[in-house]
């Protein structure tokens, strides 16, 4: 099957932070989640390079507007790159074919008369880059995002007419109770579609803002941002230019923070309606990174978590494990270097510190050979079937939020039932009675089959460290496929003992 997954495109006003990398890297996983199960994925990401708050750093800067975006672009590809995220596009909105696609979009969209030109005053947060409503803003005014007033506009543009839409709107999500995951923010959408939905503004006047695409109606302004941003998920599948557009999209999935939740979940399926596209297949939704204690990140506090700093001290595969084993389905979640140490010592005693330890034990009392399954007892088997039937059944599951945590989990309680079947059993003890050697091969064996289907179901998380342990376990070249049967390590193989998978920090 083949199946499509994408994140937002980011701006380029600011350096590429730990939310950046959290969306990116769970799309990455659910990319490799999917390609074990035996599908096709496609998976995006990338930089939205159009709009007032990238002309402003632009403008700030002193450079030349496409020097500044290709720079700034690579921060950000760059960052992805170094953090093992295997992105089939990386988008990028300054793209002429890209442009082209929203022009011909807007061309039909206002071809159809659902785009008209009027006067309007607002209030306008250049942080979000939307209009507000006053219901919109704190008790001080303020966008409750940016801390900051809007600023009153008066000007002309072009509206789309979102209110015939609504109701269709709402009885799509209605009648589809799982697209907008978790469900919650499915109720929160609800709520936003309650009252009427005015016009949205898709245009801004040249004057105030150059760095966008140009109208294809009306030489004077440029399109809205959001509306330019959205059109990437299918300006990418090369939308009306292919023939094959629909096999992919038929299976789409949209990873978003919940700050965006408005324009994707409300904007783009009714631009979607308007043009005779279905909606993407599924949205999930997730929370922000905040500091330990729950304070929020600044850099005033020295609270900020710097992916690259977190990669230069524990590796990719620590950090990747870390922001997908904790972050909530609830709400936010805490980050903090303090925490990610704790995450890493914990993937060092909890599948670290074991693989060492049994491979050390055949190189010394068996030449280094993997021994024979069959010495093992019912309840070696029964253990080992448990943790491969467990895996089995998580990647039997549609790929979710839900799904890719529970995979995090389960990782985590297969390693605690390896150590705590190691420490009962005590194999440093039996290796000392040529009377227990059978016992002591069945102990060992159990364990190591532990660990290749560790390796196995971890893949997606922490694919270098997954691949590390399959090699130590003589499989040479390993195949990440969600085979789970259980006891297939080959006896006689030999083991491979290099160093160790999580390493001391300094």
């Amino acid at each position: 099957m083949e199946k499509y997954i994408t994140t937002p495109i980011y701006y380029l006003n600011g350096l590429p932070h730990i939310g950046h990398a959290y969306t990116s890297i769970l799309g990455d996983v659910m990319k490799k989640f999917e390609q074990m199960r035996g599908n096709d994925v496609y998976y995006t990401t990338g930089t939205d390079e159009h709009g007032q708050k990238n002309q402003h750093s632009i403008e700030d800067s002193g450079l030349a507007p496409e020097v500044f975006l290709q720079e700034r672009s690579d921060n950000f590809r760059n960052l992805f790159v170094k953090l093992g995220i295997d992105f089939d596009f990386f988008v990028r909105t300054s793209n002429p074919n890209h442009k082209k696609i929203v022009q011909e979009i807007l061309q039909k969209i206002f071809d159809k008369g659902l785009i008209i030109k009027k006067s309007y005053e607002g209030l306008y947060c250049e942080g979000c880059e939307q209009f507000k409503k006053k219901t919109d803003l704190d008790e001080n005014g303020c966008c409750p995002d940016h801390k900051v007033a809007p600023k009153a506009i008066s000007e002309e543009n072009y509206f789309f007419k979102l209110e015939p839409y609504r109701e269709w709107l709402v009885s799509y999500i209605k009648n589809n109770p799982d697209w907008i995951q978790p469900a919650k923010y499915a109720h929160e959408v609800l709520g936003m579609l309650k009252e009427p939905l005015e016009d949205l503004c898709i245009s801004r006047p040249k004057s105030r803002v150059w760095l966008g695409v140009e109208l294809p109606f009306d030489k004077d302004y440029v399109t809205y941002i959001w509306f330019d941003a959205l059109v990437n998920y299918i300006s990418t599948l090369n939308f009306g230019h292919n023939q094959d557009f629909d096999k992919r999209w038929q299976n789409s999935y949209h990873l978003i923070a919940k700050d965006i939740l408005k324009p994707h979940c409300i904007y783009w399926p009714i631009m979607l309606h308007a043009l005779g596209v279905d909606p993407v297949s599924h949205y999930f939704i997730h929370g922000y990174w905040i500091g330990e204690g729950g304070v929020k990140m600044s850099k005033s506090l020295g609270n900020v978590v710097d992916p690259v700093e977190v990669i230069d001290l524990m590796g990719v595969d620590a950090l990747r494990f870390y922001l997908i084993n904790n972050m909530t389905m609830s709400g936010d979640s805490q980050i903090s270097m303090d925490l990610l140490k704790q995450g890493y010592r914990m993937l060092a005693n909890n599948i670290g510190n074991l693989q060492m330890r049994v491979l050390k034990m055949v190189q010394k009392n068996l030449d280094g050979k993997i021994p024979s399954c069959s010495v093992l007892n019912a309840e070696d088997k029964a253990l080992v079937e448990k943790i491969a039937d467990g895996f089995a059944k998580i990647y039997s599951k549609e790929m979710s939020l839900e799904t890719i945590s529970e995979l995090a989990d389960g990782i985590v309680k297969a390693g605690d039932a390896a150590n705590a079947y190691f420490a009962a059993n005590e194999p440093w003890v039996l290796a000392k009675n040529p009377e227990k050697k059978e016992r002591f091969e069945a102990v060992v064996y159990t364990t190591l089959e532990i660990l290749r289907l560790i390796g196995l179901a971890i893949y997606p998380l922490a694919p270098t460290s997954a691949e590390k342990i399959e090699k130590s376990l003589g499989i040479a070249n390993p195949k990440f496929v969600a085979n789970f049967e259980a006891l297939l390590l080959k006896d006689g193989d030999s083991v491979v003992v290099g160093d160790p998978l999580f390493p001391m920090l300094a």
